[in-house]
């Protein structure tokens, strides 16, 4: 693949909707982890060079452990894949949108660190920087009285 990129992210509905922010999102906190990953040299002694992390839309939250993938010998990659609930994404504003993809790929960036023994420090910043899930899904989906 040719970027230098140290981690690309996509999407793909595994249910019928229609987002509104998920593409603003997606390239904002893509472009954030990059940087993150970059600067503090997280993957210079992982076995790839790079993640390609799919977000799926679909009916539940399932960050961790992360869909896995073999790590791809041509283009250096390691796919790996989350899902996050459609129903949590209709109802959330871009910036909570944005900190639904921080917790799911943060979540799932320190899974990989800590399966390929990388160093995790600043992901776990980054990750202890952002609302728990739970915490989110209330702010987003206020329990019915």
């Amino acid at each position: 693949m040719g970027h230098n990129r140290k981690i690309v992210i996509g999407s793909v509905a595994l249910v019928k909707a229609r987002l509104k922010h998920d593409g603003a999102a997606m390239t904002a906190v893509g472009e954030e982890l990059d940087r993150l990953l970059g600067e503090a040299k997280v993957l210079q002694k992982a076995p790839f060079k790079w993640i390609g992390l799919v977000i799926r839309y679909g009916l539940v939250n399932r960050f961790t452990p992360p869909h896995y993938q073999r790590i791809n010998k041509r283009d250096g990659d390691l796919p790996i894949a989350v899902e996050i609930d459609t129903h949590l994404l209709l109802a959330a504003d871009l910036e909570q949108t944005k900190v639904l993809f921080r917790i799911a790929a943060g979540d799932a960036l320190l899974h990989v660190a800590r399966k390929y023994s990388l160093d995790a420090k600043e992901l776990e910043q980054f990750r202890n920087k952002v609302p728990s899930l739970e915490v989110m899904t209330e702010k987003i989906l206020p329990p019915q009285s």
